[in-house]
């Protein structure tokens, strides 16, 4: 008897490259049923919401503004090249590019210094302390943000008292400082874990070689953080382009954004069409921005 013949039937069956492919495909299964229940909830509201606003997008105006689906047609797209419009997705363009870069820069500079503390328990008390602003709601951190603004609010008094500003509140500063506020933890974690993972001999073997404190950063720790800025920036520069909460609360009229004239046309102007264009349209922004996302070598994070 030879030494495979003395092997046990399990090990026999496990070198059998066949039963093997049969194990992986009753696991591949298995898996797939586990997951249906989130498949489900997925295609009921996500997909198809999704679906049905790209459909009314292409419907007719009804009188009532809801959309007729016997009449397709093209006039809610075409209504997106019109000069109000334009304005509109300029400034909001602006407004999210803007927010994105100072997020950047405050969460770069935060994240670092984070991820550089000696003491792991120091780590973890600030990445808390970063986490504390999801323990409320949003709603409730804008509101806040407005009584503060206001002509009574604290901010509004030290800039009276100083002269150096006057009441922020319904102007597009106080738009800037509620996106900052709200999705700067969003550019901060994955700075984090990107730095963090930073393997620090390269840059103590930079410096021997003579290479200068700001020259390392930016030729060592700069591009080996590269996922986190590009993760971080794709998280606050998506939901700051739909923003509607700190731009309805703090803008007021004065500051109109997308999110705020989508809401407008299904509410208002009883414009469906319209409104599902605009929405459809930024929803293709944001499925082009993921795919440079991950074109970009993001998968590493």
């Amino acid at each position: 008897m030879t030494m495979l013949d003395q092997r046990p039937d399990s090990q026999q069956e496990a070198a059998n490259p066949e039963l093997e492919r049969r194990a992986e495909r009753r696991e591949s299964w298995r898996g797939f049923f586990h997951a249906v229940p989130a498949y489900a909830y997925l295609i009921a509201f996500f997909v198809l919401p999704l679906i049905i606003v790209f459909v009314f997008s292409f419907a007719s105006r009804g009188r009532t503004g809801r959309p007729i689906l016997d009449n397709w047609n093209l006039d809610a797209w075409t209504k997106l090249t019109e000069p109000l419009v334009s304005t509109i997705v300029g400034r909001s363009l602006f407004v999210a590019a803007l927010n994105t870069v100072l997020c950047l820069i405050i969460g770069y500079a935060f994240a670092y210094w984070i991820a550089t503390r000696p003491k792991q328990s120091t780590r973890t008390l600030l990445l808390i302390l970063v986490l504390i602003p999801f323990w409320s709601n949003f709603l409730v951190r804008t509101y806040a943000w407005r009584i503060l603004l206001d002509s009574d609010g604290y901010i509004t008094q030290i800039g009276e008292f100083t002269g150096l500003w006057g009441r922020m509140l319904f102007t597009l500063p106080a738009v800037f400082l509620g996106l900052l506020y709200g999705f700067l933890p969003f550019m901060v974690l994955p700075l984090y874990a990107a730095i963090e993972r930073i393997d620090w001999s390269l840059v103590e073997a930079g410096r021997d070689l003579y290479a200068s404190g700001t020259r390392a950063f930016l030729k060592i720790t700069l591009p080996l953080s590269r996922p986190g800025i590009i993760a971080g920036s794709i998280l606050v520069f998506i939901p700051s382009l739909g923003a509607y909460v700190t731009p309805d609360i703090l803008g007021g009229a004065k500051t109109t954004l997308l999110g705020n004239f989508i809401v407008t046309q299904f509410g208002a102007a009883r414009n469906w069409p319209f409104g599902s264009a605009l929405s459809g349209a930024i929803l293709i922004v944001m499925v082009l921005t993921t795919i440079l996302y991950f074109r970009s070598g993001a998968r590493t994070l």
